[in-house]
């Protein structure tokens, strides 16, 4: 069945039914027809031509406004039956109300190939696509769900009180959300649905004044997901009671010898075997040459770096031994074409059979440090820590770790997924949703085939435990209707966007920003509610800080309340800011910053605070260790005094937030430029991540606030 897009008429008729509200209107064939329509629904009118080839009638100048009278009426009707072409059909004018309103707004749903349908709420009217200040969320979707995309438009100022306009009836502007999701998930046969535009008016009530309905083929029934590894299967691959490496070789430059390397070099705690054609001995392990040779029911993970050839055999010697989970580094398998695409399909049979949990293949390996296990061909081996990075991309499992050994701030387990031929990234977060080393999710994603089922598997993870996402590329294909603006707007990075802002999962854009939010939640309790306090020791600072918190749309930074301005005029000189950011501008005492700092963290109205400036002192005291006259002159007793200050500082900040349950976030670019300084420094030894500005705290504060209000308003 080819997609057909309904007419006007019929689009509105069918939208009505699912409660998107329509002005009165008439569908007439005639001039005659269309002026007793036109007294019935009251002058002025709209009549444009209707038609289930028609799309978009003001490209076609197939609509005519402001017909005030009778003859205006006929004379445009006339018109437009006369301007119908072979192609449209059968015709007739449609006879609408002049709605008006100073508002436009789209709403809409789209079928997207691999996420399915979406709702989409928008900026509407002709520069639709210009402004293209659209979100999306999945369909169905609830009223709280419905709220969150009205607040995540840009242009708020449109949707409050407006040039004499009341504020726009967000009840109702839900109420077409919900209706169109039920809609969506109701009618698989529906393909889209442009609803251009919802023209808001004085009264703040929304009307649909255009509507389009494209049907289609009905969706196929969603795919049957593999079911996940058991949680026994999981425990042997990352707290395994024995390893085994095979191809295990003399070679340094080899995957065999790198990887049995790293196992011993991180102190894994278990046994390590290896097998190796001629029975050598590899860094004091003595290997095999035959699998059947290993003891039994010792060795729960095997980490492979033979050739693709050997390992059915391999699995099966395994098994027999058994083992109970296999990484796999060979490559050969499905990134190599159609072949390699049916050896590896043969594999994942042979591995269900066998009961074996496959990861990879084409892996870069497996992190645990509560089992201090590094089984990987590359470096590095990251400090314990909470985070529980999943990977498509073992280069990005890398960068993680690196960032990790940066800041101080550790990962629990890690693992890059390879072809993810039989265990997927969401696999892996769903274990780590539950395990008690990991205190959030950590992925990158790529290449999404099956997105409707991804999404709701990361969606159940993020639910139990916060959950940080980087998305590289795009979908193929992507949500297009031919015959709808809301298809042309559906751009795949909005949908997924829609798809992590419904599920509670937190999206960043960059490795960086992912990997700072990941450590944020891995080190920050969640904020009680919106309001930020900026301590500063330099205004330049502060004010940068503040821009970001404003551009930041839902952190609030607050006015200072009268109770704790004057409590810090206790502790700072007439001349500080006395505002939000509180400037100590200069004035610090020994004991001012930890003061200052409790007063504002236990203030009830204080929900979270960033403090800039730390390190300042102790940076001193490197010019003056380096300037050679140290120690002499007084410079040894400054010089410690001024580290042990920075280092106050911080531990100040940490036990604060701990004796608080609130959010204290410390930047400096010292963090980067010196990360020695006894500021940054201390920072990360309470296990914290010190941020490199303030801007940068602020976007991390941010998902933190906006992952603590998602759980709040479901009850989480």
């Amino acid at each position: 069945m080819s997609s057909r897009t309904l007419s006007e008429s019929a689009s509105k008729s069918l939208l009505a039914e699912y409660g998107v509200p329509m002005a009165p209107e008439r569908l007439v064939s005639s001039p005659d027809s269309a002026v007793v329509a036109a007294r019935d629904i009251g002058l002025p009118v709209v009549a444009k031509l209707c038609g289930d080839s028609i799309a978009h009638k003001t490209e076609r100048g197939l609509v005519r406004l402001r017909l005030a009278d009778d003859a205006a009426v006929a004379a445009a009707t006339a018109e437009l039956l006369a301007a119908a072409r072979p192609e449209d059909g059968d015709v007739s004018v449609l006879v609408a109300p002049m709605v008006r309103g100073n508002r436009e707004l789209i709403a809409g749903v789209v079928r997207d190939p691999q996420f399915g349908a979406s709702v989409m709420l928008g900026v509407g009217g002709v520069l639709a696509e210009a402004v293209a200040d659209v979100v999306f969320r999945p369909a169905p979707l609830d009223r709280t769900t419905a709220h969150d995309m009205i607040a995540d438009l840009a242009t708020q100022k449109l949707l409050g009180d407006f040039r004499g306009e009341k504020a726009v009836d967000r009840e109702v502007i839900v109420d077409v959300l919900v209706g169109l999701g039920r809609l969506a998930s109701e009618r698989s046969d529906v393909a889209s649905v442009d609803v251009n535009p919802l023209i808001i008016g004085a009264d703040g009530v929304p009307v649909a004044v255009d509507a389009l309905v494209e049907i289609g083929p009905a969706s196929p029934p969603p795919a049957v997901a593999r079911p996940r590894p058991s949680d026994a299967q999981f425990r042997a691959l990352f707290d395994p009671r024995g390893v085994l490496v095979t191809g295990a070789s003399t070679h340094p430059g080899k995957f065999g010898f790198v990887s049995l390397h790293n196992i011993l070099a991180a102190g894994y705690h278990g046994a390590v075997h290896g097998t190796n054609l001629q029975g050598e001995e590899v860094l004091g392990i003595k290997t095999v040459a035959d699998i059947a040779s290993l003891p039994d029911d010792a060795i729960d993970l095997v980490f492979v770096c033979t050739p693709a050839s050997a390992n059915p055999d391999l699995l099966r010697a395994c098994a027999a031994k058994g083992v109970k989970a296999a990484f796999l580094t060979s490559a050969g398998y499905g990134e190599a074409g159609d072949e390699g695409r049916r050896a590896e399909a043969e594999l994942v049979a042979l591995a269900d059979e066998l009961g074996i949990l496959l990861a990879g293949p084409n892996g870069q390996g497996v992190v645990s440090t509560p089992a201090n296990l590094c089984a990987q061909i590359v470096a590095p081996y990251p400090p314990a820590g909470r985070i529980g990075v999943a990977s498509q991309s073992g280069n990005f499992v890398s960068s993680f770790m690196n960032y990790a050994r940066a800041t101080g701030v550790g990962i629990s387990r890690a693992v890059s997924a390879g072809n993810a031929a039989a265990v997927s990234v969401a696999d892996y977060l769903d274990f780590y949703a539950d395990d008690p080393a990991t205190a959030v999710g950590l992925a990158y994603v790529e290449g999404i085939t099956d997105g409707r089922s991804l999404m709701e598997r990361l969606g159940a993870a993020a639910r139990r435990k916060p959950l940080v996402l980087v998305k590289g590329g795009a979908t193929e294909g992507g949500a297009r209707a031919a015959a709808s603006h809301t298809g042309a707007l559906a751009a795949n990075d909005k949908v997924f966007d829609g798809f992590c802002r419904a599920a509670g999962i937190t999206r960043a854009a960059t490795v960086e920003e992912a990997f700072e939010a990941a450590a944020t939640f891995a080190s920050q309790p969640l904020p009680a509610g919106p309001n930020v306090v900026v301590l500063t020791t330099a205004g330049g600072w502060g004010v940068v800080t503040s821009d970001a918190l404003t551009r930041d749309g839902a952190l609030v930074l607050m006015p200072l309340p009268d109770d704790l301005k004057a409590a810090i005029d206790e502790k700072l000189p007439p001349r500080w800011s006395r505002g939000n950011p509180v400037d100590c501008a200069g004035g610090e005492t020994r004991d001012t910053i930890p003061e200052v700092l409790e007063l504002i963290a236990t203030h009830p109205d204080v929900h979270s605070i960033i403090y800039l400036g730390i390190g300042i002192q102790a940076n001193q005291a490197r010019l003056m260790r380096e300037g050679g006259f140290y120690p002499d002159h007084g410079l040894e007793r400054i010089v410690a005094y001024h580290e042990r200050q920075d280092q106050r500082f911080a531990e100040a900040a940490d036990e604060l937030s701990r004796r608080t349950n609130k959010p204290i976030l410390v930047a400096t670019e010292l963090a980067v430029a010196d990360p020695d300084n006894p500021g940054p420094a201390t920072v990360r030894a309470t296990g914290r991540l010190c941020y490199s500005s303030g801007n940068r705290a602020v976007t991390a504060l941010g998902h933190l606030y906006r992952a603590a209000e998602f759980r709040r308003r479901r009850g989480l």
